[in-house]
């Protein structure tokens, strides 16, 4: 059935990984990023439409500075991004220039989608973009990106974008060829795992760590793209990018790396964005009847349900709400800080005007503001 998912899909968004494109000895690889050009642009005229999200600037900026080993510093990471992210898109733009294809570049923080405005303004200038045939090439905004804005890595970026443009499919390009039983650099005769159904505990305990520092990834961020993903409704493939036409092939339903499906998602995207792509800043427990008033009857979260707060949020900010067992079920937006929430927490709505002189909500979190999380 996912062969036919692979044939059909549309609009695509395609991972590169850094080692694909660019070493620290060797600075940008051209010739790898003329023949990722071609491929994409064929696929482009067929009418897929196709949203790139690249890696390898900051390796390829590490070539062009000179500098004897990959920076432990942010600082020095973020000089070499600034330096090799022109770099890398002016090898994209020749190489796509030769096939008569434009490309765009677009920088993104984590700000840019836990920010609902510009969450939609990134939409609409993707989509526009794809409707005038325009191949975006995305990249994390290391220059400016420190711990508590960055998405950590650009499988975890593409399993975002994938949401953000409402994608067919997510497609990392890796230098592996999937998922396998065993680590294949430990096991040469470790055996490829084709289909993953859903993502469980084995599956995750399958990853190992990344084996090199230019990569903040490895098979642990890629298993997560492929569960954030799935989350979102969209399926995912790993394929080994160092395979000439390994994408084509896949979509062409030749067999091929290993294939994530994905869960079909009833969340609306506010409402997936409200789940998924929020990060909380603190976390609320509610009591039985709380859960299961918002479980059960999709009611807001009143204060007279709430009976601990953990955190230092403000008014507006997102948040987690648990069992009293501490299992998350739900995120959503406070209309109260957590230092009002301390004072108001087991309240009824008619005790909470006499404490705080005015009553500016009835409700902690709206269940316009709220999504229940799997």
């Amino acid at each position: 059935m996912h062969q036919h998912l692979l044939t059909t899909c549309k609009r695509v968004v395609v991972k590169i990984g850094s080692s694909l494109v660019a070493s620290s000895n060797g600075g940008l690889q051209r010739d790898r990023i003329a023949q990722l050009a071609k491929e994409f642009s064929a696929l482009q005229s067929k009418n897929r439409q196709l949203v790139l999200v690249s890696s390898g600037a900051i390796v390829a900026g590490i070539s062009h500075l000179a500098l004897k080993s990959y920076p432990q510093e942010l600082p020095l990471q973020q000089a070499a991004a600034a330096v090799g992210q022109s770099r890398l898109l002016r090898a994209y733009e020749l190489a796509f220039e030769e096939s008569g294809h434009k490309i765009a570049q677009i920088l993104l923080t984590h700000q840019d989608l836990a920010d609902r405005r510009r969450f939609l303004n990134a939409r609409h200038t993707l989509s526009t973009l794809l409707q005038l045939g325009v191949i975006p090439i995305i990249n994390e905004n290391d220059t400016v990106s420190i711990e508590e804005i960055r998405f950590g890595d650009n499988d975890t970026l593409a399993g975002q974008i994938a949401h953000l443009i409402d994608a067919d499919l997510l497609v990392i390009l890796s230098d592996v060829n999937g998922l396998y039983e065993e680590d294949p650099h430990l096991n040469p005769s470790a055996k490829l795992i084709p289909f993953v159904p859903s993502i469980t505990k084995q599956i995750e305990n399958l990853a190992g760590t990344s084996r090199t520092q230019a990569s903040r990834g490895g098979m642990v961020t890629k298993i997560q793209a492929a569960k954030q993903a799935g989350r979102f409704g969209v399926p995912m493939l790993l394929l080994n990018g160092e395979t000439p036409n390994a994408l084509s092939q896949a979509l062409e339903g030749k067999s091929s790396g290993t294939f994530f499906a994905s869960n079909q998602s009833s969340l609306t995207n506010r409402k997936q964005w409200l789940a998924f792509t929020l990060r909380p800043k603190g976390e609320i427990m509610l009591d039985q009847g709380a859960v299961e008033a918002l479980v059960l009857r999709g009611k807001s979260l009143l204060a007279s349900g709430i009976l601990k707060v953990t955190g230092n949020f403000l008014n507006g900010d997102p948040v987690s709400c648990t069992t009293e067992e501490g299992i998350i079920f739900a995120q959503g937006l406070s209309n109260y800080s957590a230092e009002t929430l301390q004072r108001i927490k087991g309240k009824q709505t008619s005790e909470i005007q006499k404490l705080l002189g005015t009553l500016e909500y009835k409700e902690v979190i709206h269940r316009d503001n709220l999504a229940l999380t799997p």
